[in-house]
């Protein structure tokens, strides 16, 4: 039986938005390789206890304020691998590796020049996204959604998932076209919830693939240059959307819901249960609010997801 590991992983953030990353030694598992520091949680220690020990042990880093970034886990062929990531944004001390190892701030559009081990890449993903992910929702007509979207914007939206399930797809293009030209504006990222042939008629940021669409295929189907996401409401499809590649999976529903009325829910343990088999970033999606993504972020996931909480259709 593999062993299992649980370990407290900080992203410390310093004044100047820069992240503290160290070196491992090449005698430890993944030597050579930068990673975020921390270490293991000792039996009958809190997540939180085990990140102030380990990074005052390791670093001289005493924290004052740190909270909840996402939660994933990892399988290598020798073990099994849990990390609680939590972003320290507030600390004292004098940074100094007390183990000799080699430490360095870097911005974090700089953080990909540096090798990590494989179960850091979700975390390097979730880096570059928002902790909300907004999903268009019922309009009148293209002014009003023009309107609606412009609102989902100035609100602070800053990645959107045009969802119109209802339309066909030229009238999809024309939106997926209004919608790239307005996050232009606002550098937000669109996501489109289609067949990934649509990529070759517009250019957007990136894929939602639905349940259907996930196991249409046996590997990632589109670079790694575009985005790639996908809804999951159970450990078989979020299996299947690990297998592929996508970058980040919704599941749902977490919350009842008033689009889906009477459907089965995950609830919070639900959540948490998908969460731990994940490897990728999770965002909660059904009845989330933004009151709630603390809570959300408390049972892992990195953000939540939602229609009406972000969409907000007025007559």
């Amino acid at each position: 039986m593999k062993q299992k590991i649980h370990v407290a992983v900080g992203l410390i953030l310093n004044k100047a938005n820069q992240y503290l990353i160290s070196k491992r030694h090449p005698h430890l598992h993944q030597g050579g390789l930068w990673e975020f520091p921390g270490g293991k949680v000792e039996p009958g220690e809190s997540v939180y206890a085990a990140l102030c020990r380990e990074l005052h042990e390791e670093l001289n880093l005493d924290v004052v304020h740190a909270k909840p970034f996402l939660k994933l886990s990892y399988a290598y062929p020798d073990k099994d691998v849990i990390l609680d990531v939590w972003q320290v944004d507030k600390f004292n001390g004098k940074v100094e590796s007390s183990t000799a190892q080699p430490i360095n701030w870097v911005p974090r559009e700089k953080l990909y020049g540096y090798t990590f081990p494989a179960a850091n890449n979700a975390i390097l993903k979730a880096l570059a996204l928002p902790t909300s992910y907004a999903i268009t929702g019922s309009f009148f007509d293209n002014e009003d959604y023009i309107q609606q979207f412009k609102q989902c914007l100035n609100r602070g939206s800053r990645l959107i998932q045009l969802r119109q399930p209802d339309i066909n797809s030229e009238t999809l293009l024309q939106l997926a076209k209004i919608s790239k030209s307005l996050s232009l504006q606002y550098n937000a990222k669109l996501i489109v919830n289609a067949d990934i042939n649509f990529l070759q008629h517009v250019e957007v940021d990136g894929i939602h693939l639905n349940s259907q669409r996930l196991f249409q295929y046996r590997s990632r189907p589109i670079t790694t240059e575009k985005i790639l996401a996908a809804s999951v409401h159970n450990s078989h499809e979020l299996q299947q959307a690990m297998m592929i590649g996508v970058d980040f999976v919704v599941a749902s529903p977490v919350l009842e819901t008033t689009s889906h009325p009477g459907a089965t829910l995950l609830g919070w343990k639900g959540l948490e249960k998908i969460i731990a088999q994940s490897s990728i970033p999770v965002y909660a999606l059904g009845g989330m609010k933004t009151e709630l993504l603390p809570q959300a972020k408390n049972k892992g996931a990195y953000g939540i997801a939602a229609i009406t909480e972000f969409w907000r259709t007025e007559k």
